[in-house]
């Protein structure tokens, strides 16, 4: 049985940590995890050299919402150019996130437009981070849409089912976290039960979000088999099928991940 933990923050794991946690996720049958680019330079070149040092690992490069104030509104080059790796395999995480609102609306706005064209461009997944800003980004999906397609996933899925069925309308898979788990989650248990099937995946954006029976532990892409395993009972799948599932769904939408 293999699982995919496809959103990971693996660079908050240094040394001698690092090492342990990626061969625990493996003794777990997580045989592939996606460590996630925030920044552009360091940062990037960070998540490339970490995807280069473990088998199975693999690399998105991109500016988080969060960071997005910290220079100018990236040019769609220099993200293809970061990109420009055999073991980066989407772009992003970038996105809009009005919870915390750490740069200007417009500001992340611009960025994603950014950052989707990039997608485009390439080809490659755009990895999307939504958090308390379902109708701009429904608004901004649906009209970068029309300018032409893209390939997305809106990870650690928190939203609204509106923007969920948007996604999915518009060719999008949605990804569930260690939310998904949590006692007032359900939600988020009814999207995950009405997502198609062919649309799932499941992560731990680690070293947050540790799903139950791991509530208070920092979280690491072992634990995705807990997320795994609470899917499977809201799809009434066994686990080895719902791993299979979200595997196949991975492998179709991150081609570059062989």
């Amino acid at each position: 049985m293999l699982i995919v933990d496809s959103h990971c923050h693996l660079d908050h794991f240094v040394g001698a940590e690092q090492e342990e946690v990626v061969a625990r996720a493996k003794a777990a049958g997580v045989g592939v995890m996606v460590t996630i680019g925030t920044r552009l330079g360091e940062q990037a070149a960070t998540v490339r050299a970490i995807a280069d040092k473990y088998e199975g690992v693999f690399a998105t490069v991109g500016i988080h919402p969060h960071n997005a104030g910290e220079g100018e509104v990236p040019d769609v080059q220099d993200i293809l150019a970061e990109a420009d790796h055999p073991r980066v395999v989407g772009i992003g995480e970038s996105g809009l996130d009005y919870f915390y609102d750490k740069a200007p609306r417009a500001v992340q706005q611009a960025g994603f437009r950014r950052h989707i064209a990039a997608a485009r461009q390439s080809g490659l997944p755009l990895v999307i981070h939504a958090r308390d800003a379902d109708a701009d980004m429904a608004a901004i999906l649906e009209d970068e849409d029309a300018r032409g397609k893209f390939p997305f996933l809106l990870h650690c899925f928190s939203s609204g089912a509106e923007l969920a069925r948007t996604a999915v309308r518009l060719g999008g898979y949605i990804s569930f976290s260690g939310m998904l788990t949590f006692p007032k989650s359900d939600a988020i248990r009814a999207v995950a039960a009405e997502t198609p099937a062919d649309r799932l995946l499941v992560e731990t954006d680690s070293p947050y979000l540790a799903p139950v029976p791991l509530r208070g532990k920092r979280c690491e892409p072992a634990y995705v088999v807990h997320t795994a395993a609470r899917l499977a009972e809201v799809r009434g799948l066994g686990i080895a099928a719902l791993a299979d599932l979200t595997t196949s769904n991975f492998r179709r939408l991150f081609a570059r991940a062989i």
